[in-house]
C-alpha cells in the first residue's frame, strides 16, 4: 500500500476493548502457533486442543494451512515471496482473532525463521506461543497421509519443504513436542505447559479428552 492511500487510512478505536472482553470470559486470549513439517502432527495437536479448549468454556478457532489456502490464500503459490505473504495474512486475522478474545490455534509449516519471527512481531511477542513439533522428515514421509510427500519426490510437488525446500526448526521454541512419542504424551506436555505460563486455568487429566490416534 502506498503512502498516498495510507494518509486515509483512519484506524477505528473501540469502546469494547480486548481487556473489557478478558475480563469478561477470565482468560486472556494467546496466539498458540504450531510449527513443524508436513504429517509432523500440527493439525491432529491443534484439533484436539482445540475440542479441550471449548469443553472448557474458551473460544477458541484453528486456522489451519490447507483451509486458508482453499480462501483468503487462494492466490498464492509456494514460493518464497508468496509464502511470506501467507503467513503475514494469516497474523493479520489472527491479530483481529485475539482482540476478540479467541484462543488461535494456528497449524502451519511455516518453514522459515524470519516467517514465525513476522508473525510474533505483528502478534506480539507476548501473544505469540511458539510450538514446535519435532518429527523426523522419514516418519512424516512414512506417514503421508496426504500422499504431498510421493508427489514431491515424482515432481509433482515443487518447492515442497523437506524434499526441495529447507525447513529451519525453531532453536528456542516456546514449547517442545517431539513428535515420535505418542499423541496422548504431548498433549498432556502441551497442556502441562501452558498451564505453569497461566495460559490456561485448567491442570492435565486423563479425561480430558477423546482421541483417534490418526496423525495428519
Amino acid at each position: 500500500m502506498n503512502n498516498n492511500f495510507k494518509k486515509n487510512i483512519i484506524f477505528q478505536k473501540y469502546e469494547i476493548t480486548r481487556i473489557k472482553r478478558e475480563r469478561k470470559h477470565g482468560y486472556k486470549s494467546k496466539v498458540i502457533w504450531f510449527t513443524g513439517l508436513s504429517g509432523s502432527g500440527k493439525s491432529t495437536i491443534s484439533n484436539i486442543l482445540e475440542k479441550i479448549l471449548f469443553k472448557n468454556n474458551i473460544n477458541t478457532y484453528v486456522l489451519d494451512g490447507d483451509n486458508i489456502r482453499s480462501g483468503l490464500c487462494s492466490d498464492l503459490t509456494f514460493s518464497f515471496v508468496d509464502r511470506n505473504e501467507n503467513i503475514r495474512r494469516i497474523s493479520e486475522v489472527a491479530k483481529l482473532m485475539l482482540d476478540a478474545n479467541i484462543m488461535v490455534l494456528i497449524s502451519v509449516i511455516s518453514p522459515y525463521k524470519k516467517q514465525r519471527l513476522m508473525a510474533s512481531n505483528i502478534l506480539g511477542k507476548d501473544n505469540f506461543v511458539e510450538v514446535f513439533i519435532d518429527t523426523p522428515l522419514s516418519i512424516c514421509e512414512k506417514r503421508d497421509s496426504k500422499g504431498l510427500y510421493k508427489k514431491s519426490r515424482c515432481n509433482k510437488i515443487l518447492n515442497f519443504t523437506g524434499i526441495h525446500s529447507l525447513y529451519e526448526a525453531p532453536e528456542q521454541p516456546d514449547i517442545y513436542l517431539d513428535g515420535t512419542i505418542s499423541i496422548k504424551e504431548n498433549i498432556k506436555k502441551l497442556i502441562k505447559k501452558l498451564y505453569e505460563n497461566n495460559i490456561i486455568f485448567f491442570p492435565y487429566t486423563h479425561k480430558l479428552f477423546e482421541y483417534k490416534n490418526k496423525i495428519i
